[in-house]
């Protein structure tokens, strides 16, 4: 967070956004299972497998969501949608993560790539990540404040307070021509999850060594290691409290998804619990704190369009279920759950514009579409 401003200062700030905003999802102790839409701003198209214009990335304390709307990095409290301040207000963005204080850590895109910020709800400016560069940025935050990333050069990094405080190595086990491609989580006892790519010759045998791995570097400060790789290419998303991970295997070009979970203590090669009975190809993208509670989305083939994309949600080691559409033959997607059972995304509407939305008490709406 900002060092000029107090978890506690941030506390008050936020819990008076909130009273502003109307009641928190959080606030409703029943839990009636619905879709929040959010509000929105700017464009709200909607182009499969392109960058999105609107969505939910990470949920918050009280209510707080975080994302894109109009192609610029916002917050919500409640069902109102907040820009985060920009000293270039034609910059656009994305806000990927916040923590249980409300820091946030988002992107900003240019004309260079893209670079890294964190943010606390009410503060007048963002705060800049150094040497926090690249093009495809994953990036996350935990409670005691660090923040997670790939940066300039390909190396993982991690900040403390808007600085810089480490480089994450390379396992030492990868091979020389392994370069760290991704770093997408980081829970509370600071473990923090990535991807790296090998790609080498070994000079004993000549064979060619190619392909990813998933990347941890343990919160107790034994060596990174790396995990054993799914089929194809191995995207690991997500890291809950006990170490369990989720992602996706992707068999490239064919954009073939097959949900994946790595389960502690992450010495075997993990295994898939499969899709949507409706759909062949699926991902998860993120798993709750302590639930043990997966979202993604159910996917085609770009050629092979039978269905709209499809919100989708695991309750602990049970079936992949659907979430329901906003509007039927409406595309959806989640990329964020958290322990209460809000799940976020973004959901295509009846009028075909892309809205981000929560589906609160997300396990009692899931169903299987074959049902």
């Amino acid at each position: 967070m900002r060092r000029s401003m107090s978890a506690a200062a941030a506390a008050v700030v936020l819990a008076g956004l909130i009273t502003a905003a109307g009641p928190a999802v959080a606030a409703d102790a029943k839990c009636t299972p619905k879709i929040q839409v959010l509000g929105s701003i700017g464009d709200e198209t909607y182009v499969r497998d392109m960058q999105r214009s609107q969505g939910v990335f990470d949920l918050g304390p009280h209510g707080l969501a975080v994302g894109v709307s109009g192609h610029k990095p916002v917050y919500w409290t409640g069902t109102t949608v907040h820009q985060v301040p920009l000293s270039d207000p034609n910059r656009t963005g994305q806000v990927v993560a916040v923590n249980a204080r409300g820091l946030m850590v988002g992107v900003l895109h240019g004309s260079g790539g893209a670079s890294l910020f964190t943010y606390q709800a009410g503060a007048a400016a963002i705060t800049p990540l150094p040497d926090g560069y690249g093009y495809d940025i994953e990036a996350d935050v935990n409670d005691a404040g660090y923040v997670v990333s790939r940066s300039d050069g390909g190396l993982g990094t991690v900040w403390k307070d808007g600085q810089k405080v480490r480089e994450l190595p390379v396992p030492a086990d990868a091979g020389p021509g392994t370069r760290i491609t991704m770093v997408t989580g980081i829970n509370n006892r600071g473990d923090i999850l990535g991807m790296a790519t090998q790609d080498y010759e070994v000079p004993e045998t000549g064979a060619h060594l190619e392909g990813t791995h998933p990347v941890l570097w343990p919160g107790d400060g034994t060596a990174a290691r790396l995990l054993d790789p799914t089929m194809n290419d191995s995207y690991v998303q997500d890291l809950d409290e006990s170490g369990r991970i989720v992602g996706y295997d992707w068999a490239g070009p064919w954009h073939e998804y097959r949900t994946w979970v790595w389960e502690p203590p992450l010495t075997g090669p993990g295994a898939s619990p499969g899709g949507l009975s409706s759909h062949p190809y699926a991902t998860f993208e993120a798993i709750s704190p302590t639930t043990n509670v997966s979202v993604g989305t159910a996917k085609f083939h770009p050629d092979e369009m039978t269905l709209p994309d499809q919100a989708l949600l695991r309750a602990g080691s049970g079936p992949v279920k659907a979430l329901p559409r906003l509007a039927a033959g409406g595309a959806s997607m989640a990329d964020a759950v958290s322990d209460d059972d809000r799940v976020g995304g973004a959901a295509v509407n009846a009028k075909g514009r892309l809205k981000p939305v929560i589906w609160t008490c997300a396990p009692q709406q899931a169903y299987n579409p074959g049902s």
